[in-house]
């Protein structure tokens, strides 16, 4: 659970409320009310960017709503979180379920990858203009992306004017704290000019749980071949390129790793690449 998520779950813990109004203002005055009764938040604000009408429940449409929270402890640190609300005008839920397919109907409104977020810097391998783009979210230290990711970077490197593949840091520093640490040295490495680091990461053998810097960069530079000092890694172009790879995630709602979108589609299956003709 993210940060934000877990701030906000202190004082959203109904699942819905009586609601007045179905003006996007009045979405973003009410969720304001709400997360202020947090005692630990110094500001909050609301905006709802995007409004979907429901096509499966009439009356119903769902809200993208932009959250930018201020901490009382940390007063200069800006939190910020998308998330999906859905309103009818009087009431306003977290989550509406299809019992016909049993799909949650914030996976249907969810924002598409955009062509905008196809960075250059994100680009992994391929011809920007090849037939279809592939965007990975993921974290090195994660399981599930160690399974899956190292065996799409091979697939499709070896087709690079069938995929363009892009790359995005997203350390879930809650359950792998050492991950938060060998992105920035990844970034950085590349930054020096080393090539091949991202797939190389994955070969890393560090306790996810590990947050001894000096530890994490010793088993980093032998694996990679470089010589980054703690300094190195937050460097400002370094800080610069994991925040734009981490808003870019929050942009489209990413929330758990491996997510590959395939053409601007989240794939579920997260194999769609390999049907591709």
């Amino acid at each position: 659970m993210s940060l934000m998520l877990k701030l906000l779950s202190m004082t959203l813990l109904l699942s819905s409320f009586v609601y007045a109004n179905n003006a996007s203002e009045k979405v973003e005055d009410f969720l304001d009310d709400k997360f202020m009764e947090n005692s630990r938040l110094k500001s909050v604000d609301v905006t709802v960017s995007d409004v979907v009408p429901l096509k499966q429940l009439a009356g119903w449409s769902a809200y993208i709503v932009d959250v930018e929270v201020y901490l009382k402890v940390q007063p200069k640190k800006l939190i910020k979180q998308r998330m999906i609300w859905f309103s009818n005008g009087r009431i306003i839920t977290k989550k509406l379920t299809d019992m016909q397919g049993g799909e949650s109907l914030i996976d249907l409104v969810k924002p598409s990858f955009k062509d905008e977020y196809y960075k250059k810097e994100n680009l992994l391998f391929g011809n920007p203009d090849a037939k279809h783009k592939v965007a990975i979210f993921s974290d090195p230290l994660c399981p599930f992306c160690r399974d899956l990711v190292p065996g799409a970077l091979d697939y499709m490197k070896k087709d690079p004017k069938k995929f363009a593949l892009y790359y995005y840091h997203f350390p879930l520093d809650r359950i792998h704290p050492a991950s938060v640490q060998l992105v920035k040295a990844a970034v950085a490495a590349e930054l020096q000019g080393h090539k091949d680091v991202i797939r190389k990461l994955y070969r890393l053998q560090i306790n996810p749980q590990e947050r001894d810097i000096k530890k994490i960069l010793k088993v980093f530079n032998k694996e990679i071949g470089t010589n980054l000092m703690p300094k190195d890694l937050n460097a400002p172009a370094v800080i610069k390129k994991i925040d734009r790879d981490l808003d870019i995630a929050n942009a489209v709602m990413v929330e758990g790793t491996p997510t590959i979108y395939l053409d601007g589609k989240v794939d579920k299956t997260k194999k769609k690449y390999l049907k591709v003709k």
